[in-house]
């Protein structure tokens, strides 16, 4: 009976394990326990090379040329214009004006009984660069070495002087007196551009510190616009506005400058 017993067992136990292999998978699953991967007999699969850099991608990680960038910066800040004028003894014994091409600058002038050198800054209209560029051009400034001045001496009225830089290029030249238009028209715009903004100087002082002398000053302008000798008289405008609202200033000086804003503006239209 054992035997049969023993024989019966035997013939079982396969049946037995065939249930519990699927039984420990199923639990498995309900665990979420992961399989562990395999060691064995595993060969390592090739990594693809990254791609190589195009050309597109190549100029979209590409730095900017600073250098480059510098020097065309360089070039355009070499564009200078200078005027000088010097006559010891008058009110103003030394002016000098330097801007660039766009008309942005500063002028420094002497004063008779002033020890410091007064520095403002300046800002040509676009008329004014105009005439001083159309008379660069029509000299040929770079190209010429023609001397402007001429045989008659009138250094007692001053001295000017003009020094013009570009590209690497610079020129100087020297005259009181000159024939040449294109010469003369140079000075001409460079005095008027003086007389606008020592003007300017003179009104300033005049308001803050003593405005009853600011009717004299409205004289002195009016006078400068009548003669021709200021380089652009709408450039005064919005200056000549701000004069007429100042309570600083006598009414006579207000009403004054409003004066000079309906003439210019009359003949401006």
């Amino acid at each position: 009976m054992n035997r049969f017993l023993k024989i019966g067992l035997i013939a079982a136990l396969p049946l037995a394990l065939a249930l519990v292999v699927p039984a420990q998978a199923k639990k498995n699953r309900k665990t979420g326990k992961a399989a562990k991967p395999a060691t064995e007999n595993t060969v390592p699969q090739p990594v693809a090379p990254p791609p190589a850099p195009t050309e597109e991608s190549h100029k979209r990680n590409e730095r900017p040329n600073t250098q480059q960038a510098k020097s065309a910066a360089t070039q355009t800040a070499q564009s200078a214009y200078s005027y000088e004028f010097t006559r010891p003894g008058f009110v103003y014994s030394r002016v000098v004006i330097e801007h660039d091409d766009a008309g942005t600058g500063k002028i420094s002038f002497q004063k008779n009984g002033f020890e410091e050198v007064i520095t403002d800054p300046v800002s040509l209209s676009s008329v004014t660069m105009r005439n001083i560029k159309d008379a660069l051009v029509a000299l040929d400034f770079f190209a010429s070495t023609e001397e402007y001045q001429t045989a008659r001496d009138y250094s007692h009225m001053g001295n000017s002087q003009f020094t013009f830089r570009r590209d690497g290029k610079t020129r100087t030249v020297k005259y009181n007196w000159t024939e040449n238009k294109s010469a003369k028209i140079l000075m001409d715009e460079y005095r008027r551009l003086a007389n606008e903004y020592t003007w300017r100087f003179e009104i300033s002082v005049g308001r803050e510190n003593q405005p009853l002398e600011t009717p004299g000053q409205m004289d002195v302008i009016d006078s400068y616009i009548q003669r021709g000798e200021i380089s652009d008289p709408p450039h005064l405008l919005p200056f000549l506005t701000e004069l007429s609202t100042d309570e600083r200033m006598p009414l006579m000086a207000r009403n004054h400058a409003l004066k000079l804003i309906k003439q210019i503006e009359k003949k401006k239209k």
